[in-house]
C-alpha cells in the first residue's frame, strides 16, 4: 500500500512557535488556507482512493479542498492527531521545544518508555497512531492520503521506515503541507519513497519567519 502523509496547513500557533496539541485545536492562517487550496493541483497526477484526517480541526480544513476536487469523503480517525505536549502545552520557549522534540525522537529510536512531562510515552503514541494506520491499510485501498501533524508524521517515519535511519526524520524539515510518501505494510515494513520538506505548493507558500517547532530539526532545537 502507498500512504501519502500530508502535514496540515499553517496555524496561528505555528507562526508563534507554540506547542499546540490540544483538541479541537485552531484553524488555519490565511497562508494555511492557500497551502490547503494548492494541494489538489499539486497531487493531480497522484491516484488517491481514500482520504483521512485527524480529529483536530486543522487537518480537516486542510483536507477539504482535496476532498471536494476528488469527490472523496474526509474520514476522521481518532488516533492520527498530534503528539500531546502534556505540561508543555502552549509553550514556545527553546527549553520546552527542545524537550518535546528530544522526547518524541527518542521514541523513533526505540526508547518507548520515555514520557513527556504530564503527557504520553512512545507506547501510548504508537498504540493509537498505528491502530488507525493498520485499519487504513486493511481497507483495500491502493493509495490513501492521510492529513496529520508534523511531529506525529516525523516520529512515525523514524520508527517505521526501513530504508533510512531514525535520525533522517529528526534532521529534515517538514513544513506545513509537506508530503511524506511511504510504501509497504506493517507486516513487510515501510519504505520511504518521498520526503517533501517544503509546502506542497512550493517555496512561495513557505513562511521562513514562523517558529513552527513541530517542523524544525532536532539540531535546530538543541541549538536554540
Amino acid at each position: 500500500m502507498r500512504l501519502l502523509l500530508i502535514r496540515h496547513g499553517q496555524t496561528p500557533a505555528n507562526v508563534l512557535g507554540q506547542l499546540d496539541t490540544a483538541h479541537p485545536g485552531p484553524g488555519l492562517t490565511e497562508l494555511g488556507c492557500r497551502q490547503a487550496k494548492a494541494i489538489p493541483a499539486a497531487l493531480v497526477h497522484q491516484p488517491i482512493d481514500e482520504l483521512f484526517a485527524s480529529t483536530l480541526v486543522r487537518t480537516q480544513i486542510t483536507a477539504a479542498p482535496l476532498a471536494q476536487t476528488r469527490g472523496l469523503t474526509v474520514q476522521v480517525c481518532t488516533g492520527l492527531h498530534e503528539v500531546e505536549a502534556g505540561d508543555l502545552e502552549g509553550r514556545n520557549d527553546a527549553k520546552s521545544v527542545r524537550l518535546y522534540l528530544e522526547t518524541v525522537f527518542a521514541w523513533g529510536a526505540g526508547q518507548l518508555d520515555v514520557a513527556l512531562p504530564g503527557g504520553p510515552n512512545g507506547r501510548d503514541f504508537f498504540g493509537r497512531y498505528n491502530a488507525d494506520l493498520e485499519a487504513i491499510t486493511a481497507s483495500g485501498a491502493s493509495t490513501a492520503a492521510v492529513v496529520s501533524h508534523g511531529a506525529a508524521i516525523r516520529v512515525w517515519v523514524a520508527a517505521h521506515a526501513i530504508n533510512v535511519p531514525p535520525t533522517f526524520a529528526s534532521e529534515n524539515h517538514l513544513d506545513n503541507t509537506g508530503v511524506v510518501e511511504v510504501e509497504g505494510t506493517f507486516a513487510q515494513g515501510w519504505t520511504l519513497t518521498r520526503w517533501a520538506d517544503q509546502p506542497i505548493g512550493g517555496t512561495q507558500l513557505a513562511d521562513s519567519a514562523a517558529g513552527d517547532p513541530a517542523g524544525e530539526t532536532l539540531s535546530e532545537a538543541r541549538a536554540g
